[in-house]
């Protein structure tokens, strides 16, 4: 038997509507012209037989159930490569993020959000669920070990909490538990250069999976209390390594 057809206009738009609304410049989703940019230098695009074109004609379509509820929208990376390459510089990764938005919480990706919820766990906002004390641990026990068993790194330092460092960095809270090992490349290029630097107790992790999440008040938890941590530090550049 085949399938009835969806009358466009009945279809929808409001999903449409919504998001012009917050996104800047309304996002110019209607300028569009289907050149299929976006979707070449998308990792996400044949994936679910998709790609960020194919979404984004759906949306203007007003085919927002199809479009919003798909699980594609999960696939997206938000690395925003869509917007370099679009000619008319179209915000789909905001279109996405909105997307994911709709769904209920408990509905969304397990994984995701369940780092999310780890990473408003304590002031680490560490997606391992890793304390402060505990990374400060790792941090100083990695550091001892290299000055005590590599020669000519006996000065090798790396800061936690230092009151005016120029540059406030964050770790990706996987490498602490897993590959603590992996810290001490960054540690030994940051000494060479001679940069001026700390990590924070607070905020010290550099994922945020709320975002991913599209959960907006936990993406700004997270992002403030690191923000806020370099702030008091006296810190003046804030790098994210991730």
């Amino acid at each position: 038997m085949a399938e009835e057809a969806i009358e466009l206009g009945k279809a929808g738009g409001e999903f449409k509507k919504k998001v012009m609304e917050v996104i800047p410049e309304g996002g110019n989703l209607d300028l569009c012209f289907t050149c299929g940019t976006c979707a070449a230098g998308c990792p996400a695009t044949g994936l679910d037989d998709m790609d960020p074109r194919k979404f984004l004609r759906m949306i203007l379509l007003g085919l927002d159930e199809e479009a919003t509820k798909m699980d594609w929208v999960w696939y997206c990376t938000q690395c925003q490569r869509c917007i370099y390459a679009c000619p008319m510089k179209i915000d789909i990764p905001r279109l996405i993020y909105n997307a994911r938005a709709t769904w209920p919480r408990e509905e969304r990706p397990k994984g995701i959000r369940g780092s999310c919820d780890m990473a408003l766990r304590n002031d680490s906002s560490s997606a391992m669920g890793v304390s402060p004390e505990d990374f400060q641990f790792v941090v100083e026990d990695v550091l001892e070990e290299v000055k005590e068993t590599q020669p000519g790194w006996e000065k090798l330092e790396a800061p936690i909490d230092k009151k005016g460092a120029e540059i406030f960095i964050n770790q990706n809270s996987r490498e602490p538990v897993t590959e603590p090992d992996e810290l001490i490349p960054l540690w030994k290029i940051l000494h060479i250069v001679g940069a001026d630097w700390t990590y924070g107790s607070k905020g010290w992790a550099g994922e945020n999976y709320c975002m991913f999440l599209a959960d907006s008040e936990g993406w700004e938890h997270v992002t403030r209390l690191s923000v806020t941590h370099a702030s008091e530090l006296g810190c003046k550049v804030y790098l994210n390594t991730e």
